[in-house]
């Protein structure tokens, strides 16, 4: 793999990486870390580019794999930063109540995926945050695309059940 083939396929899916990294350890220095350490292995391992239908996912599997490493290395507390989520500017300024009550369902929202086991929580953050396709997580977690159906099913059902008891029931 020459540099510029590395600048045009691997350098543009950095700042996924970066986040990536981020969500599983909670830390941006971390996860700067990571993302630093994923490159040069990339980079290492470019005989392997050939070979690869996806090198976006092969990239962002090496990014799990080295960031699952840390938290096991370390016995690393996944923290989410919920404050800088809650920091957004509300859409409807003009109502406080409905931009406060946004924020509390955005908190509790984040509060449910993170308290969600973690095959759960990355299969559901890659489909619904990230937007990625089934086979992209696939490749990257792997696992087979009936896995990630599944596990996106019963996360997707974790959080549903969790709001509804809490807004039904009053329970936390």
């Amino acid at each position: 793999m020459s540099l510029e083939i590395f600048l045009t396929q691997v350098m543009p899916v950095q700042q996924k990486l970066f986040r990536f990294a981020f969500r599983l350890l909670g830390n941006e220095d971390d996860a700067k870390d990571i993302t630093q350490d994923a490159l040069m292995k990339v980079w290492r391992q470019q005989g392997k580019m050939n070979e690869l239908e996806n090198v976006e996912a092969w990239c962002m599997r090496i990014t799990r794999n080295l960031s699952l490493d840390k938290i096991k290395a370390r016995k690393y507390r996944v923290a989410d930063d919920l404050e800088k989520a809650l920091e957004l500017p509300a859409v409807d300024t003009q109502n406080p109540h409905v931009a406060t009550e946004q924020q509390d369902m955005m908190k509790r929202v984040h509060a449910a995926i993170h308290a969600l086991p973690e095959k759960f929580r990355l299969v559901i953050q890659l489909r619904d945050m990230d937007g990625f396709s089934y086979q992209e997580i696939a490749d990257m977690l792997d696992i087979t695309i009936n896995e990630v159906k599944v596990n996106l099913h019963r996360a997707r059902q974790k959080v549903r059940e969790q709001l509804k008891n809490v807004y039904a029931y009053g329970l936390q």
